[in-house]
């Protein structure tokens, strides 16, 4: 899923291509992705783009009229920028904004269809689509601490929960937890002022990173390729190869369509965490440290 450092690329990307530009045309081709019925989308053709915003992981486009229209990409949704009035032909095109310049088209791999359109009117109808999550960027040590200490749960579950920080999903938070030396385990109401202070740290630095570097490799183009699977990336999608701190080799806890990735070395102190799936299987013979594992 397209996470905080995509959202604000697309953004970036989007600000050159489609603000103050008039909205020729809207094209759905799949008609289960429009999840709004009032105002009907029609509603925006001929209106000028006056606005780019980010709501969590959703990409808002501001319509002349306070008409906003929401896009939520889900896991699988993508933008491409194609040429004016271009063909929806292709399976994975799920709907097309037509502009003068070019054509903004909506696409989703895969069958399932999660990546939703919606049109909403005035600024208090938009607003009740934030689930609350705090900033990572621009959130003080202070904040981070009251909303990680608001509930009792793994620090994961709570870096990626929309309704206390925004924009953070599985791949970055993996990246996170191992700049801060954190367990992605810990209970939220374990940490230390000073892992706290730490946590916030590691989130603006490593979002910064890489919003920085989605803006120089785009170069003024379209953003080509938004993955949660970079060969940069220190441990998110890297089980079994080494750390670039430690050479460790990365471990991962497998749960459902996920798996959270760490260094055992920089994050547990050599602690193996329990896959779900994998440590019932051994039990006993479940190791219990990463020396154990060599």
């Amino acid at each position: 899923m397209p996470e905080l450092p995509d959202i604000l690329t697309y953004l970036d990307a989007l600000e050159e291509r489609v603000l103050h530009r008039r909205l020729e045309r809207v094209r759905l081709k799949s008609a289960f992705v429009l999840r709004s019925v009032e105002p009907p989308i029609s509603a925006l053709e001929g209106r000028e783009v006056i606005g780019l915003e980010r709501i969590g992981k959703r990409i808002v486009l501001d319509f002349e009229d306070e008409l906003f229209l929401v896009v939520h990409l889900m896991i699988a949704g993508r933008f491409q920028w194609k040429p004016p009035g271009a063909s929806l032909a292709a399976k994975l095109n799920l709907a097309a904004l037509d502009f003068e310049e070019g054509s903004l088209v909506l696409t989703e791999a895969g069958s399932k269809r999660r990546a939703s359109l919606h049109v909403v009117a005035g600024r208090p109808a938009l607003a009740a689509i934030d689930r609350g999550g705090l900033d990572p960027l621009a959130g003080t040590v202070p904040q981070y601490a009251e909303r990680i200490r608001s509930e009792n749960h793994t620090i994961k579950r709570t870096l990626t929960d929309p309704r206390l920080f925004d924009g953070i999903g599985n791949a970055y938070s993996d990246e996170i937890l191992h700049a801060a030396r954190l367990s992605p385990l810990t209970l939220t109401s374990r940490l230390s002022d000073e892992e706290i202070a730490r946590l916030r740290d590691a989130a603006r630095a490593t979002l910064t990173t890489w919003i920085e570097r989605f803006r120089v490799q785009r170069k003024g183009g379209f953003p080509a390729k938004v993955t949660a699977f970079r060969p940069e990336m220190a441990v998110h999608g890297k089980f079994g190869e080494p750390c670039p701190d430690c050479g460790t080799k990365v471990q991962r806890i497998r749960y459902a369509d996920n798996e959270t990735n760490y260094c055992a070395r920089c994050q547990t102190n050599g602690r193996l965490l329990a896959d779900r799936a994998l440590s019932r299987l051994l039990k006993s013979d479940w190791p219990r440290s990463i020396d154990e594992l060599d």
